[in-house]
């Protein structure tokens, strides 16, 4: 058996539902609104008349105490381009912090060996410092 097609009549709606969408500014003034209530059931009142759950309310307070709230404003899309010297800066920075890590690396195996050498008296030659030169 086939499904049949869905079929509308003349006096119905398609539903269409959309996501409602609330700009940081409407969001940071009905957070302004609902702190000015101070009476019994002001706050009910206000939702209401905006069409809003309590949810709503919760969520923009929690988003307003943490700071995203100003975030919501931001365009989306990909970052601005990065100058030439950030980038480099950027990848040289990287460089170094790698590095930094292989060189505590090396000294820690060189302390294992200094440590093994006197456990088994082996006398090590003192190190000889690196020859710098100037350029």
């Amino acid at each position: 058996m086939q499904a049949q097609p869905k079929t509308i009549a003349a006096n119905e709606i398609e539903p269409n539902t959309k996501r409602r969408k609330f700009s940081p500014a409407y969001k940071a003034r009905i957070i302004a609104e609902a702190a000015a209530c101070h009476g019994s059931g002001q706050v009910g009142a206000l939702l209401r008349r905006e069409g809003l759950y309590s949810s709503h309310l919760a969520s923009w307070r929690t988003q307003a105490r943490t700071g995203s709230l100003e975030a919501l404003g931001r365009k989306r899309g990909p970052k601005p381009k990065r100058s030439e010297a950030e980038v480099r800066a950027d990848k040289l920075q990287r460089e170094n912090d790698r590095l930094r890590e292989k060189l505590a690396y090396a000294e820690d195996i060189i302390e294992i060996q200094k440590k093994l050498s006197q456990m088994l008296g082996i006398p090590l030659d003192p190190p000889k410092p690196p020859d710098f030169e100037d350029e």
